[in-house]
């Protein structure tokens, strides 16, 4: 099966972004855009509140580019 031509990475609660990148190389994806998404966790009152940002690559096949 083809891999696709992009693809994202979300960065895990135990990993670095240093691991993650090296995990997306090893795949054969290059880095071509970084996002941060809040993750909100619910408390006692009706408002939500921040509880972290998840960090997300999008990567593109490295063979694409040639």
């Amino acid at each position: 099966m083809a891999k696709k031509r992009k693809q994202q990475f979300t960065v895990a609660s135990d990993e670095s972004l240093a691991e993650c990148l090296e995990r997306m190389k090893k795949e054969g994806y290059r880095p071509v855009r970084r996002m941060e998404k809040p993750v909100f966790k619910e408390n006692g009152s009706k408002t939500p509140i921040i509880s972290h940002q998840q960090v997300i690559f999008e990567g593109v096949l490295e063979e694409d580019e040639q």
